[in-house]
């Protein structure tokens, strides 16, 4: 008889759908590492050692878990067994993953980006009205306590806001988030979209939002009212002092992708000479540690990290990671490749 296929389950226990994991458990042999065999050293160690055997999937259900190993990168990935197929984790992002390096191992990488979508989308209006409605300010007003600042922001604020309607909403990265965002600031406040994407999304996305496709990143820049960020980290800061100089004057920023695309101190300069209008930062360059002269401005929104972090995103991110390793190993089509084209190439 011969034996089932093997998962590697990095991170914490299930938490949410225990009925699937049972599902796994019966149909696969489920190993999971303890969090000292998870270090870098010890993991490397245990891969060369051969210690969990030819296993054929990597399973890593939460994001904030089953990372102590560091970067997959060309010095972890090769000593992954050939048997390996897939590497299905938690989280919208992939930076701390070589996706390159995964594909040419022959191992397809799914991420859960699906899965937070809606909350990520929420995020992101969020912090569009608060760029065009000055809220920063009105809100720290209010909070202040103090009636100086509360009426300094009652009296004032109006002068400079403006309603969303109507206004063009240029998007780096119309993926399955970015598409989600294009939908409801399209539906609910009337902005005009126009995005930026390596390809060309089919007639039916763009028509779903009455999307203009801008052939380079500059012409989006030099035509939007606000410039929001949804693409993954390619390895390279995408907003520098340059491509800041290309945004329209006056123009807003938003950013729920990375903070690692971004060069923070370029954008305070932007934003003191007053080329760029107001930002809003759910993602920071240096996590945890956030840029003071950013977090002192009354036109910068701020969150920490949060934007996908609902209960529902996590109850889907587990539930998704764990059915795409199950449709490799039952040789089916998996369900959020992130990596496949390459495979392609």
């Amino acid at each position: 008889m011969a034996s089932k296929p093997i998962i590697l389950h990095i991170g914490d226990p299930i938490k949410f759908n225990h009925d699937l994991y049972t599902q796994l458990s019966e149909q696969f042999t489920i190993i999971r590492p303890s969090a000292e065999e998870r270090q870098r050293d010890a993991f490397m160690a245990s891969l060369k050692e051969k210690k969990w055997g030819d296993f054929h999937a990597i399973l890593r259900p939460f994001w904030n878990t089953g990372g102590e190993m560091g970067r997959w990168d060309r010095e972890l990935v090769p000593l992954l067994p050939s048997s390996v197929k897939i590497f299905a984790s938690a989280g919208a992002g992939y930076d701390w993953a070589d996706v390159d390096v995964l594909a040419e191992n022959g191992i397809i990488y799914c991420n859960g980006a699906q899965a937070s979508s809606e909350a990520v989308a929420d995020m992101a209006i969020f912090h569009i009205i608060a760029v065009f409605r000055n809220m920063q300010w009105s809100m720290s007003g209010a909070r202040s306590t103090d009636p100086d600042l509360w009426m300094d922001a009652h009296r004032h604020t109006a002068r400079t806001a403006h309603n969303p309607k109507d206004h063009i909403l240029g998007i780096i990265g119309l993926g399955n988030i970015g598409h989600k965002i294009a939908t409801k600031a399209h539906a609910c406040f009337g902005m005009k979209i126009y995005y930026h994407d390596l390809y060309r999304k089919p007639a039916t996305q763009e028509e779903a939002v009455n999307a203009v496709f801008c052939p380079t990143i500059d012409e989006l820049l030099s035509t939007s009212d606000c410039v929001l960020l949804a693409t993954p980290f390619g390895g390279s800061k995408l907003i520098t002092r340059e491509t800041l100089g290309k945004f329209k004057k006056g123009s807003r920023f938003v950013n729920i992708a990375r903070g690692a695309l971004v060069d923070e101190e370029a954008l305070v300069e932007a934003l003191k000479s007053g080329h760029l209008f107001a930002a809003g930062l759910d993602v920071h360059e240096f996590e945890p540690q956030v840029n003071k002269e950013l977090a002192s401005m009354k036109n910068v929104t701020m969150t920490a990290h949060t934007a996908g972090g609902t209960i529902e995103t996590e109850i889907g991110f587990e539930r998704l990671a764990m059915e795409n390793v199950r449709a490799i190993l039952l040789k089916q089509e998996p369900l959020t490749p992130v990596n496949l084209h390459l495979f392609r190439q």
